[in-house]
């Protein structure tokens, strides 16, 4: 008898342990960089160790990211006992010691593998194999796990990704979950309960009409995202050479807006100074990694040019307006009516202007505003982004 109820303790404590995920892991979005974006398989050490060295020396380290992903292609197969191979000749000393270097930095250490049986790439997936690769992980160090979809067949996303979860759990090393499932099963209705971002939209291309048409799938979802669990609009490309400058800054405006994960995905070693300056910008940063943690909404939208809120702590907001046009624009904005705005359209008291200083995050200067309505002069493809910072 006795031997029995020590069995159903055990059970009941098994199956309550993995009923949850890491919390406090992602409290505001993820910001890193991410292997894939620039270099695809064609990955190796010495330009993940050479990512890690310029995420430092760049002063993106300083400025939030933290995170070193490698994405797709780093495993060739499994050994007779299941475990995952690494390519020994683009990796050879091994992920350990790649993860032992990341952190070494004061960064950290991101991998990927997919939950079906292969990856989007051919590789071995890690269906069947999650707790295995789990305990596998967190022996390396891992502390981000990006998990796609591809080669799933008829797997129910929730389910499959929940025991992924579960694995990591048991496997005792805190994990970003990041779910990779390209907004199919609608995640932004179950995920937060598994993961820490989820991918809203199909796979990001270097263009401008790609980025703005992933931007529009992002319209309806903000409700969705909060800290611990983020909307995922897909990496960032500014660097990779497909946008203008002005396109560039304004995706990363935007992304920023949106409350994304900020995963640059350029070659960090020959970064632009222009290019440098859209990813460091510490005061757009700020409004991404803001600790209310709500994502941006559409407030006006007229065709071509629209008005994005997004709501910030201590009863600030941030503005971006937005000509998506090929044509310059000149604008009529009133920003009384951007400070009161809200997703409810007006918002009365507290919100006065008089109490506000309003700072330009692109120009890095505080606005003189003689008059609350001004006519702005905007390029084709360009944000202006205000802060409306509270006066103490």
């Amino acid at each position: 008898m006795k031997h029995c109820l020590f069995l159903l303790a055990l059970a009941l404590i098994y199956t309550a342990v993995p009923a949850q995920k890491f919390d406090k892991l992602a409290n505001t979005p993820p910001m890193g960089w991410n292997s894939w974006n620039k270099f695809a398989c064609n990955i190796s050490e010495k330009i993940i160790m050479e990512m890690a060295d310029a995420m430092v020396s760049s002063g993106m380290q300083k400025a939030g990211y933290e995170y070193i992903v490698i994405d797709d292609c780093w495993q060739v197969s499994r050994d007779e006992n299941g475990e995952i191979v690494i390519d020994k000749n683009r990796f050879p000393s091994g992920m350990k010691y790649l993860a032992d270097y990341i952190h070494s930095k004061g960064l950290k250490f991101g991998i990927y593998s997919c939950a079906g049986t292969k990856t989007c790439q051919g590789r071995p997936g890690g269906l069947g194999h999650e707790y295995q690769d789990a305990r596998t992980y967190a022996s390396w160090g891992v502390d981000y796990l990006k998990y796609d979809w591809c080669n799933t067949t008829t797997l129910d996303a929730k389910s499959t990704y929940s025991t992924m979860r579960d694995a990591l759990y048991t496997a005792g090393r805190p994990v970003v979950f990041s779910l990779c499932e390209w907004g199919e099963s609608k995640p932004w209705k179950w995920a937060k309960e598994v993961g820490h971002l989820w991918r809203t939209t199909d796979d990001i291309v270097d263009r401008w009409d790609a980025m703005i048409a992933i931007l529009d799938k992002e319209r309806e979802l903000a409700s969705f995202s909060g800290p611990g669990g983020w909307n995922d609009p897909d990496m960032l490309e500014i660097g990779n050479g497909g946008m203008t400058t002005e396109e560039y800054k304004t995706h990363f405006s935007l992304w920023c807006m949106l409350a994304a994960p900020l995963m640059a995905g350029n070659n960090l070693q020959n970064i632009s100074p222009e290019n440098k300056e859209i990813l460091t910008n510490t005061d757009l940063i700020a409004l991404d990694q803001d600790p209310l943690g709500k994502q941006g909404f559409c407030f006006r939208d007229n065709g071509d040019y629209e008005i994005w809120i997004k709501e910030l702590a201590n009863n600030e907001k941030a503005a971006c307006l937005l000509n998506r046009s090929d044509e310059e624009k000149r604008v009529q904005v009133d920003f009384t009516v951007l400070l009161k705005s809200s997703d409810d359209y007006w918002v009365p008291d507290p919100y006065e202007l008089e109490d506000y200083k309003v700072l330009d995050l692109w120009e890095h200067k505080e606005m003189i505003l003689k008059e609350s309505t001004l006519f702005i002069t905007m390029p084709p493809h360009s944000v202006k982004v205000y802060r409306f910072l509270k006066m103490q």
